[in-house]
Parts: structure tokens; sequence; C-alpha cells
């Protein structure tokens, strides 16, 4: 039997990947601390919860319409005037089983075959690869912890051709934290203002879990607002990785495309998870809010246990939950058993002496760093940062 050949276009998740192999030694009894997924330890606030148990004892168990229930697309209407004053209507939002859904909707949508599409580095493991699904080609803009994991200006300019079809990028990133202030989106706008045959895919997933001020979108400048595509979603705010919803705010005419494949491949998400966002996205907010204070505190031990590991060279986070060390001042150290040559080997390193699991930055577009989330306890980060401490030492 031969598969399909699009199957080797693209790669599996590293982030899967190692949590994976993370399961798999705490399966043999192995005492492994999981610093490689990007999820709240958290418990979905109650109230939202209760929506769900309402939902399902009033009998919302049927199919859904695709682009999402009426009352779910207002309520993130009213989400997006209240929190980033932001004026949408209904038939501009579509709804799906996660963000993650809605960034391959938004490509398959806009991206053809030899499409060019811009990506800062770092950047989510699945960006590149669903634009290799889409048959585009990836043009990645390189920065570095020097300048904040941000591009300049003259960088995104570069990299623009007439083959440009999208710009991509997050805010807050996962996986360096950076976060764009007003006046850095306003500089990358007046750029886009020059090239209209450009969509800005702009990814606000960690929008509430940010240690620097207030959220800042790029889809607020009124004359490039129609080229924007805003994805966000429940998981990281909210505590609801395993509900499965994301949205995409964007022109009508985009959201109408992503209907239509949408349609093909899942049709409407879960009937309670969506009485569920409701309750979510207009109700209170300081379940997400204390969720936050509570990761500024393990923001701040973990820059204080990084800054005591020899050679590593880190950005502090401004949002999300992970810091992205350069790690590269390691190649070519060994314990006399294993030789570390790139991030990979030493994720593989900490895995198996350590027994902390992390993802290499490689998988980011980085290849000096690797990625460790802060999403855990704090007396399990500090346990993790101890091992981890102790294991690099051993590497000569």
């Amino acid at each position: 039997m031969q598969l399909s050949s699009l199957l080797n276009r693209f790669s599996e998740p590293e982030t899967l990947k190692m949590a994976k192999l993370g399961r798999e030694l705490r399966a043999k009894g192995v005492d492994v601390i999981d610093l490689s997924l990007g999820e709240p330890d958290f418990d979905t606030p109650q109230h939202i919860k209760d929506a769900a148990i309402k939902a399902i004892n009033d009998n919302w168990s049927h199919y859904t319409p695709v682009a999402g229930f009426a009352d779910l697309k207002e309520a993130v209407c009213t989400k997006l005037k209240r929190d980033n004053n932001l004026d949408y209507t209904p038939d501009q939002i579509i709804t799906s089983t996660g963000a993650k859904q809605s960034l391959a909707n938004a490509i398959l949508a806009l991206v053809d075959e030899g499409d060019e599409v811009i990506i800062p580095t770092p950047y989510w493991v699945t960006y590149s690869e669903l634009v290799k699904i889409a048959r585009g080609k990836v043009v990645e803009i390189r920065t570095s912890v020097e300048n904040d994991f941000k591009p300049t200006p003259a960088q995104v300019e570069a990299a623009i051709t007439p083959k440009t079809k999208v710009f991509m990028f997050s805010s807050p990133c996962n996986p360096s934290g950076a976060v764009y202030s007003k006046a850095e989106l306003e500089a990358l706008a007046a750029i886009f203002k020059k090239h209209p045959h450009i969509v800005i895919l702009s990814d606000e997933i960690y929008e509430y879990i940010n240690f620097v001020g207030k959220h800042e979108s790029i889809a607020q400048f009124a004359d490039l607002k129609d080229r924007v595509v805003l994805i966000n979603g429940l998981s990281k705010g909210f505590a609801m990785t395993g509900w499965r919803l994301g949205y995409i705010a964007a022109s009508a005419a985009i959201v109408k495309a992503c209907e239509k494949l949408q349609g093909q491949f899942t049709s409407g998400t879960c009937s309670i998870t969506q009485k569920a966002a409701v309750a979510a996205l207009v109700g209170d907010l300081r379940p997400s809010q204390e969720m936050t204070e509570e990761f500024t505190r393990r923001r701040e031990k973990t820059l204080a246990l990084v800054s005591g590991i020899p050679c590593f060279k880190c950005f502090a986070p401004q949002g999300a939950f992970y810091v992205f060390p350069d790690v590269s001042a390691y190649y070519g150290k060994s314990d006399g058993t294993t030789t570390i040559q790139n991030a990979a080997d030493l994720s593989m390193y900490l895995l198996n002496t350590a027994h902390v699991s992390s993802v290499m930055g490689d998988a980011f577009g980085e290849p000096k760093c690797v990625r460790f989330s802060f999403a855990n306890s704090m007396p399990n980060i500090e346990k993790a940062w101890a091992r981890i401490k102790d294991a690099l030492a051993k590497l000569k």
C-alpha cells in the first residue's frame, strides 16, 4: 500500500513528539517533569463548566452550524469590542475545533502552490507545516534573543516579493514570549499598507497571558483591518485546552471561504463547547486574571532559576508561558557518553538524564534554542531546573 505524498510534505509536531516520549518514560516508572507542552495546569473555571452542564441538560446535543451558533459569534464580537476595541459583525466570525483548525482554515483558504508566506522566527511549530501542506513556500525572517525575537520593519520589507501572500506571526509569541507594542505594530502596518496584496495572519491565542501591559492587535489599524485574519481561542486564557474552540475574525469573504473548507472537514464544532464558550467570552474574567497572576510568579521564579544556569542566554518573556534560551554554548560538550551536537541532542539528553521534557528550537525555526514551559506547579518548576542544572554540569 502506498500512502499519499502529502504526508511527506510536513513533519509531526515536535511538541507532541516530546510529550509522547515523556509519557513513555513515565509509563516505565520514571519521574518525568513535563516542561514541553503548552497547556495551563489549571482546571476550567466553574462558571464555564456550569454553562456546559446546563447545555447538556437543555439538550444542546445536535449538529451545529458550520460557522458556529449565532450567540457564540455574537459573544466573540462582544469580546473583541470589550477587550480590543475592534468592531466585527457575526458574518465576520467563524468558530472552529481549536485555534489550530482556525489556522489551517486560513492558510488553506489563502495560499496557493508557490505563494510565499513570511514567518519571523521563532514561530509555533504548526505554522510552517500548514504552509507546506498548502504547497506554499515558507520565507523565514531570522530574529534572535539580542533583538527580543522580533523582526525589524526593514527585515520585513526586504522579505516581501510579488509572490508574498501572507505574513504570519503571533503576539504574545509561542515560543519566545515576545509581545509586540502598539508602536511596533504600527511600524509593521506602515510596511503592509504599501503592499496591498499581503494578508496578515495574527495569532493572538496568548492574549490574556501578558506580563507587560495591554494587549495590542494589528487589526486596530483601520486601513489594514480587512486584510487581517485574527486568530484566537479559549485554550490558553480560559484553561480550556480539551474543549477545542478557536475562532477567526476577518473579512466576510475570508470567513466565507473558511466556512466552505470547514464544511467538508469537520462541520461545526462541539455544541456543548460552544455554549460553554459563550459563558467564557462574556462572563467573569477574574479566573483568567488569576491564572495570569500565577504565571507571573512562575515566570519570575523560572527566570531566577535560569539565571543560575551557566552559558544560557535567555530573553525575559513578555507574554505566554515559556522561556526560550539560547543553549548553543553547550554544543560540542559531552558527559563522556553523550555528545551534544544540537538542540535536539540537548533536549533528549535532558529527558534521559534529568528526566525533564522540553522542545528543541529547530521545531520553531531557531536551532540555537530550547523551549521550556512554566505551565507547571512551582514545586515542579523548582525541581525541574535543579535537575537541569545538575545534568548540564556533567557536560564538559
